[in-house]
């Protein structure tokens, strides 16, 4: 059974991050596994629309199915890469006076993500490093799966800065 067809196993309890010790104490860790999203045509469209990016391999369907490698529409890489901070916060609660994305070190999309496919991210804590304004600076190596894909849909390194 695939993870997006078994939505009574998809709800997964948060872990719980106290302090910065706690989070120095995951680098290398098990990795931190998201809950699987459905990427609709209706998300690929507002997306498109609060972006201005309406390309065809994206919003028209019937010309994606005819003219691209694809075989229909597929997502934008980057609607697939906003969806990254949302997935971290509902793997890990951190008890922190704030939180902010500081960034990405790398990003690369390997395989296309089809409307109607599932995805989820899992995240690995690869470095965490004390920064000069008071802030504890989280390297999280990132993997966004798609539901029976031979390969990743999106392979990043997010960086998150922790004030505790």
């Amino acid at each position: 059974m695939t993870g997006a067809a078994s939505s009574a196993s998809n709800a997964r309890t948060p872990s719980h991050i106290t302090d910065a010790a706690a989070l120095r104490a995951r680098v290398g860790g098990e990795p931190l596994v998201g809950e699987w999203v459905e990427i609709d045509q209706a998300r690929v469209d507002r997306f498109a629309d609060a972006t201005g990016d309406r390309q065809w391999i994206h919003v028209d369907a019937e010309r994606a199915r005819r003219e691209s490698p694809f075989g229909g529409p597929i997502a934008h890489g980057f609607l697939t890469l906003s969806l990254i901070p949302s997935q971290l916060v509902r793997v890990v609660q951190i008890e922190q006076r704030m939180g902010v994305n500081y960034g990405l070190n790398r990003v690369r999309f390997p395989a296309p993500v089809p409307i109607g496919a599932h995805l989820r991210a899992s995240f690995v804590v690869a470095e965490v490093a004390d920064v000069p304004d008071g802030a504890l600076q989280v390297v999280w190596d990132v993997t966004v799966e798609v539901d029976g894909g031979a390969k990743p849909a999106c392979v990043a390194q997010f960086v998150t800065r922790h004030y505790f």
